[in-house]
């Protein structure tokens, strides 16, 4: 096997291989998040900061209420695009401003749902759904980022390569609908034997990587009043629905293993180097909504509980983020959140639809000091705008096409820390940044 120049450091080159191997390409920030709960899958859930999630009856219906897949019974096939521009500052008295995150999330999402009954001999309707997004439109499927800073890093925003749902409905009683799909994340393993001289020179490489899905489960309930209470003719409860759903606790991870033998300076067995992370975190999450549907529009709103505090125990085992070595008090704290939303849709006319929503989101980030890992959070508050265009008659598709358009603005609230270096020294700086998020989706019915 031919010679390999890497680094002048023949070890530290070798684990840097294998990390490159893993990851397939290093993104600017870490990130503890993903485009459901960051921004919103869909243009609508977009638009609306997810206040009206609960009840879309698109394909995004998998990851925010799998019930809500029974709402339409015809098959639906969406393509997607989403683009979230960021600007995340930490100044300080040493700082101007400091930019620490500009670079942009890049999605193209493709879902698709249909009705499964034809495939069994029972004529009760049973509801299939996908959604699947890629980053850097499509070009980046797994790709972390995982390390500590001297000068400060954001928690949650940053590249979120792989987003899948997969899930399933049916109407259990009247206006009664339950549903279940599963979140796909995936675990990469590598593992890299070699020999190295002093200059960094490879031979007898031996490398192997692989990524294994990781699935974690969505559960949901949705209840239409009225349907349920008085289906044969209205009464006050009719235009009430409410859901209920949990999303089970997910990461990405990755793992590295390598061995390195230096000629003339470490012998067989040689040295061992191991490195867990995790990234993209999301915490467990219940969410109750509620909506009213009038004639021609629709108010609504959701709740979330985050438990955040389940990523403490997520750090014990990443080798990047382990605080054990730090005394109690100096290490990362998180504690659970409620995040309110509240939006509202009206029908303009037969083919176009205003939507709007806005949420007020608080950081989980307890402590404000965290030593080599310095992370920075703030709370945030988010507000969308969006429309949908609807063409009944097109000249060459059976069922009307659905267009729609978002956008989000996203306002990181100012927030102090301090910032301590490799070598102690601390800095107090003031966190806050501004993310502008644009999505549009189209939709063909069959």
């Amino acid at each position: 096997m031919p010679k390999t120049p890497l680094f002048t450091k023949g070890p530290t080159s070798c684990l840097a291989i294998a990390i490159l191997s893993a990851g397939g390409s290093f993104p600017t920030q870490a990130s503890m998040g993903n485009i459901g709960t960051t921004y919103g899958v869909m243009a609508a859930d977009v638009a609306t900061a997810q206040s009206l999630s609960m009840f879309n009856d698109q394909v995004s219906a998998t990851y925010y209420n799998p019930a809500y897949l029974t709402k339409d019974p015809r098959g639906e096939l969406t393509l997607g695009l989403l683009h979230a521009e960021q600007e995340l500052r930490a100044d300080g008295p040493l700082r101007d401003g400091d930019v620490l995150a500009d670079s942009p999330s890049q999605h193209v999402l493709i879902g698709m749902k249909t009705n499964l009954s034809s495939l069994t001999r029972f004529k009760h309707p049973i509801y299939f759904g996908f959604i699947a997004g890629v980053e850097k439109y499509g070009k980046e499927l797994l790709a972390f980022s995982s390390n500590t800073s001297e000068s400060g890093q954001f928690m949650e925003y940053g590249r979120e390569p792989l987003f899948l749902n997969i899930g399933g409905a049916t109407n259990i009683w009247r206006g009664i609908d339950a549903g279940i799909s599963a979140r796909v994340t995936l675990e990469a393993t590598a593992k890299l034997d070699t020999l190295s001289n002093l200059a960094g020179e490879t031979r007898r490489e031996r490398l192997s990587v692989n990524a294994e899905p990781s699935v974690k489960s969505i559960l949901s309930t949705s209840i239409d009043w009225g349907k349920t209470f008085c289906p044969e003719s209205g009464c006050w409860l009719s235009g009430w629905e409410t859901a209920l759903a949990y999303r089970a606790e997910s990461s990405a991870s990755t793992s590295i293993d390598a061995n390195v033998i230096v000629d003339q300076t470490i012998p067989d067995p040689g040295l061992a180097l191991a490195v867990t992370t995790i990234d993209s975190f999301q915490p467990e999450i219940w969410v109750v909504g509620t909506q009213y549907k009038g004639d021609g529009w629709r108010i609504g709103g959701s709740v979330e509980q985050q438990n955040w505090s389940g990523l403490e125990d997520k750090f014990t085992s990443d080798t990047i983020k382990d605080q054990n070595s730090l005394s109690p008090a100096a290490r990362m704290q998180f504690e659970d959140t409620l995040t309110p939303r509240l939006g509202g849709e009206y029908m303009l006319n037969d083919n176009f639809t205003f939507r709007a929503g806005v949420a007020y989101e608080e950081s989980p980030l307890k402590t404000t000091r965290n030593p080599e890992i310095n992370y920075l959070d703030t709370d945030k508050i988010s507000v969308g705008l969006g429309l949908s265009a609807t063409y009944n008659r097109t000249r060459l598709l059976a069922y009307p096409v659905r267009v729609d358009l978002g956008y989000q603005y996203q306002m990181l609230q100012e927030r102090d820390f301090t910032i301590v270096d490799f070598n102690g020294n601390e800095e107090d700086v003031t966190a806050d940044g501004d993310i502008h998020v644009f999505s549009g989706s189209i939709t063909l019915r069959f």
